[in-house]
């Protein structure tokens, strides 16, 4: 089976800065995989790569089998991606941002009206769907983005530091949810986060610093690399 994410030495500069120096890894269909670095590691720029927002400097990345750099379209069409900052129009209703973007992509309306219908259902937004984006709490907000993101049937779910500012509650809720769909549809995530807490959720954990990948595996080889009896403690002696 293709994996749904292959990224091969990719490196990014912005002047004298190397944003991403030499990165390399891999999503398998099924698998949240969180990237944890401390802000500034490069995370986003990574993000910004693989959703076609820059070209790498060197090395490049597959989305299910198509090259971005070859095959851009094929590509992107594979992939979804929640970004940090907020990209819903408030003054839009819940239903008109989501039937917006099925409209961008093209999904016909007698097939987008069921799917989004699917999407407020599972995330316990129906009754909302009516009220205005800005009228809903910054967890539920998310959440919208999320069925957003989900409605173009993705194989590789980007999100990028995508609970920061909203409550414990919702960003376990959130991160509960995407787990589930890894496991029921097969989606491959990448979770960028700077939380130790959210890694800890994950199948397996690629720690960035400086824009090189420092660790790559499970949370229990990283305590055993490092020597230390916690994964936050480990994080930080591999990071600083």
């Amino acid at each position: 089976m293709t994996s749904p994410l292959e990224v091969r030495q990719i490196s990014k500069s912005f002047g004298a800065r190397k944003a991403i120096d030499s990165a390399s890894l891999h999503v398998a269909a099924g698998e949240f995989v969180a990237l944890l670095g401390p802000n500034g590691a490069g995370k986003t720029t990574l993000f910004q790569i693989l959703s076609g927002l820059f070209t790498p400097d060197a090395g490049g990345a597959t989305v299910c089998g198509s090259d971005l750099a070859t095959a851009a379209l094929a590509a992107l069409a594979q992939l979804s991606i929640v970004f940090q900052q907020p990209a819903l129009d408030l003054d839009l209703p819940v239903r008109a941002n989501l039937q917006f973007q099925a409209d961008l992509h093209g999904i016909p309306r007698a097939e987008s009206g069921p799917r989004i219908a699917h999407w407020l259902q599972r995330f316990g937004l129906t009754e909302r769907a009516a009220d205005l984006a800005r009228e809903l709490s910054g967890g539920n907000r998310r959440k919208v983005e999320l069925a957003r993101a989900l409605l173009t049937a993705p194989k590789l779910l980007l999100m990028d530091e995508a609970t920061v500012g909203i409550d414990p509650a919702s960003r376990a809720q959130i991160l509960a949810d995407v787990k589930t769909l890894c496991r029921e549809q097969g989606l491959g995530v990448l979770w960028a986060t700077h939380l130790v807490d959210e890694a800890e959720a994950a199948d397996r954990i690629i720690v960035l610093a400086r824009g090189q990948v420092k660790f790559d595996g499970l949370a229990a080889d990283l305590l055993q690399a490092q020597a230390q009896p916690t994964l936050t403690a480990a994080f930080l002696q591999l990071t600083q």
